[in-house]
């Protein structure tokens, strides 16, 4: 079964990261091409959604959850790619709802830096998957400069966690108040 994961992991990276480029296209143009390419975005990030889905459900099938679990690599891969699939979810549903009004004014900005945020994430997702299987690459020596040894377990420490919940709790104060209100 691993090889199956190994080749459906390739579908979307390649589709997130051709996502990614079309973001940042996009945000640096106002061309006719550049609105074009904006215009396939959604059906990209659906494919690219469903592929992700495929693969993460092939993995979790590969090796028992007791043995995955095991190994803090192991950990760290199913939370990053479980991290990587939501966060792609979320550009997907942005974008869909909001349409073309994530291209104006500094919205535009903020949309290509999430782009390029979710593929590193992507990468460090992509760089542990290699680990487990033997394919040690250079992101692993990065990530150790920022701090992290890939195999350790990545802890998350609970005040960490409350403030991720007052910030998004905050965050969803600020878009409810600001939404404008009808006529």
């Amino acid at each position: 079964m691993a090889p199956y994961h190994v080749l459906m992991v390739h579908f979307p990276i390649a589709l997130w990261m051709t996502a990614t480029l079309a973001i940042l296209y996009r945000s640096f143009s106002d061309s006719p091409l550049a609105k074009s390419v904006d215009h396939a975005l959604v059906p990209l990030l659906s494919i690219s959604l469903i592929f992700g889905i495929t693969a993460f459900s092939i993995g979790l099938m590969v090796w028992p959850w007791e043995t995955i679990s095991a190994s803090a690599l192991g950990r760290n891969h199913v939370l990053t790619a479980s991290w990587t699939l939501a966060y792609w979810a979320i550009i997907l549903f942005v974008r869909w709802r909001r349409g073309e009004a994530v291209w104006n004014g500094m919205t535009r900005w903020i949309t290509a830096g999430l782009a390029l945020l979710g593929s590193a994430l992507l990468g460090i997702t992509g760089t542990l998957g290699g680990h487990l299987v033997g394919i040690y690459t250079e992101v692993s020596v990065a990530l150790r400069l920022l701090g992290w040894d890939v195999y350790t377990t990545y802890y998350v420490p609970n005040m960490t966690l409350a403030a991720l919940v007052v910030t998004v709790v905050l965050l969803l104060a600020i878009g409810f108040s600001s939404r404008s209100k009808p006529q």
